[in-house]
């Protein structure tokens, strides 16, 4: 079947990584067609259906990790109705044209589109705000624009972790210790005198053993994680911060949170959620373009994308 991969532009991905791209080398593997555009490539008019100029694609046998690693066959426009499945794999940020990009890929539904994850679960699924229906298994946490409320959780658990709504990959994370050192500074930076909303969790010390990333494929955990570690003085484990990557076997733990979230999510049409544990507190849950595919295979030999395309093809029959 033809699968169309809405995602960012081809010759930015980094193939020895990108899990997108691992996704696309199981879908060849299996005989499907490989359709591609990004989201500024879809359109709509009234009394047509919802369209994208797409390349049709074939992937060289040993892709190397520059902007050649894939050939095009084809250029044309593609009907997204008109496709086996859509599969929304632009990277955050989630921000207003990524908004827009869902109510387009949502008419295509309308008109008969298989699109994964479903747009109206990527609208209501924030990443950082998604853990609040699940207060069972996160950290202390709040949600506010207020400053003083800040000073005040910062006064109850003494060592905290500030950052925006919006942010990817780490960026604009911040720790207050005990001294609160810099509190002020960082909440104006962060909030904007109030504008914007932030979230504070309480600082958990596990993040020292990594940031975990479990995948929920179809509602079923991936049997192993990958641990992000901090390195150095960083407090970040994300990869995109530093972050070293060690794949290992999913924990009880681990596998009580994701057995609890992960078939309630897909039932809202996400198939593909990547939760984010430090010690035994979920503390992110990510829809728009989970990652982390090829580092779990490679290093633990499950093959993840195997995984989810036989979830996918099992969704589509």
């Amino acid at each position: 079947m033809n699968l169309l991969f809405v995602a960012d532009p081809l010759e930015s991905f980094k193939t020895y990584k990108d899990t997108t791209y691992a996704m696309m080398r199981e879908a060849a593997a299996r005989g499907h067609v490989l359709l591609a555009c990004e989201p500024r490539h879809l359109r709509w008019q009234r009394g047509g259906r919802v369209v994208a100029t797409t390349r049709e694609i074939t992937l060289r046998p040993a892709a190397p990790q520059e902007h050649d690693w894939f050939e095009v066959r084809a250029e044309r426009e593609t009907a997204l109705a008109d496709t086996g499945a859509v599969l929304m794999r632009k990277d955050p940020p989630f921000d207003s044209e990524y908004f827009y990009a869902t109510h387009l890929l949502g008419q295509a539904e309308r008109e008969g589109a298989r699109v994964f994850n479903k747009p109206a679960a990527l609208r209501d699924h924030p990443e950082k705000l998604a853990i609040l229906e699940f207060p069972q298994f996160i950290a202390p946490t709040l949600v506010t624009r207020d400053a003083a409320e800040v000073r005040r959780f910062h006064a109850e658990h003494h060592d905290i972790i500030l950052k925006p709504l919006d942010g990817m990959g780490g960026m604009g994370i911040f720790r207050v210790g005990a001294d609160g050192l810099n509190l002020g500074s960082i909440v104006e930076t962060l909030n904007r005198d109030g504008a914007q909303t932030v979230m504070v969790q309480k600082f958990l010390p596990a993040i020292r053993e990594g940031d975990k990333r479990v995948l929920v494929i179809g509602g079923e955990p991936v049997p192993h994680v990958l641990a992000r570690i901090p390195q150095g003085s960083e407090v970040r484990g994300n990869l995109a911060a530093g972050g070293k990557g060690v794949a290992q076997p999913i924990s009880r733990r681990d596998r009580e949170i994701a057995e609890a979230i992960g078939p309630v999510l897909a039932a809202r049409g996400l198939l593909l959620v990547g939760l984010d544990i430090i010690g035994e507190c979920l503390t992110e849950i990510n829809v728009t373009s989970p990652t982390c595919f090829q580092e779990i295979t490679q290093q633990s030999g499950f093959d993840v994308a195997r995984m989810f395309l036989d979830k996918l093809e099992a969704a589509l029959r």
